[in-house]
């Protein structure tokens, strides 16, 4: 018997915060059978592009709650 989801989503939503990351990951890849090399290279060169930039000081980072809070002003106009 399959597991009923609203118990599975219940659960997963008691997990810490990394853990519900962690799952979405896997379950998202689970989507994803297929995987395009040129797209997971050009992954690889993003992610690399970005951690030169904070590693550089290009950029600067701010805290998830500050993002939060403009993400949400912007909605709110």
């Amino acid at each position: 018997m399959e597991p009923d989801p609203a118990e599975v989503l219940r659960d997963a939503l008691a997990l810490s915060p990394e853990a519900r990351a962690a799952l979405i990951d896997s379950l998202i890849g689970s989507l994803d059978q297929t995987v395009d090399p040129s797209a997971e290279e050009a992954r690889r060169e993003e992610i690399h592009r970005r951690l030169q930039q904070i590693d550089t000081g290009a950029v600067q980072l701010i805290h998830w709650e500050d993002a939060r809070r403009r993400l949400r002003s912007r909605l709110e106009r």
